[in-house]
């Protein structure tokens, strides 16, 4: 496996520090083959989806997380149990199992402007809502030379 000097990007880069170790996961072969698989769109200027195929899931084996710029996703396929003096319906046998539900986590990365705003499940995906909500102060600005007031610019254009 190739390993890749990451010393010249972090010269002209400040605040990124997580930048070395994101690269590193990024050419990692990923163990898990890829499962669930997940599309990322962007639905509108500054809004975006994440749809995860849980197929055979429901909504209380999924867990939808935020913590620390992090969203994380992860399924478990819970055990029913009987209870007492009540009988379960019989497992079905398995010929051919195409369609995996085993557990599984997945964590995407985002941005501190990125707000996830909900999440539903519908026909065996599930789509997870966010929006970039760019703060005043962090929107770009033209500071004009031997002005008094900075002008803000557009973000969607800048």
């Amino acid at each position: 496996m190739r390993v890749f000097d990451t010393n010249p990007l972090m010269r002209s880069a400040v605040g990124f520090d997580n930048l070395v170790r994101m690269l590193d996961n990024a050419t990692r072969l990923n163990g898990d083959g890829g499962y669930p698989p997940y599309d990322i769109e962007k639905v509108g200027n500054d809004d975006y989806r994440v749809t995860m195929a849980v197929a055979g899931f429901t909504e209380d084996e999924l867990d939808v997380t935020v913590k620390d710029d992090v969203l994380v996703i992860s399924g478990r396929a819970q055990k029913t149990e009987a209870a007492e003096g009540e009988t379960l319906a019989p497992q079905p046998v398995y010929l051919h199992r195409g369609i995996a539900k085993r557990a599984f986590e997945r964590r995407f990365h985002l941005a501190d402007t990125i707000k996830v705003t909900g999440a539903a499940l519908e026909n065996g995906l599930l789509h997870v809502s966010l929006v970039r909500e760019v703060p005043e102060e962090r929107k770009p600005r033209q500071i004009p030379i031997n002005g008094t007031g900075a002008k803000v610019i557009d973000h969607a254009t800048a």
